[in-house]
């Protein structure tokens, strides 16, 4: 899906890491929240405090979670999940654009 349609957006951006990642809070009709955003090259590190669903429009980066030692490649059209009260680490090698899903179970 390349629209979201009846939803409500943040005016403010979230700010992280100097500028280089930049996203929006997005709210839905059954109260589901998003956020879509921009990560430029660079090597940054997320905490999660619920499960997360990342979803990657397009970019490339270098993903490790921190229950896996292996980092993976992972391309525009591509996804993964995050667990609640975890973290990851990426390595962003090509712009990224994604979108992600907060879940509740």
């Amino acid at each position: 899906m390349n629209i979201y349609e009846n939803v409500t957006v943040e005016k403010v951006a979230n700010v992280y890491f100097n500028g280089n990642v930049i996203s929006r809070n997005i709210k839905f009709k059954d109260g589901s929240k998003k956020t879509l955003g921009v990560m430029l090259p660079g090597e940054y590190e997320f905490s999660t405090q619920s499960k997360e669903l990342m979803q990657i429009i397009s970019g490339e980066l270098n993903l490790k979670l921190t229950d896996n030692p292996e980092w993976k490649i992972i391309k525009g059209g591509m996804n993964f999940n995050v667990p609640k009260n975890s973290s990851f680490k990426v390595k962003v090698k090509k712009l990224v654009n994604y979108t992600c899903s907060y879940l509740e179970k």
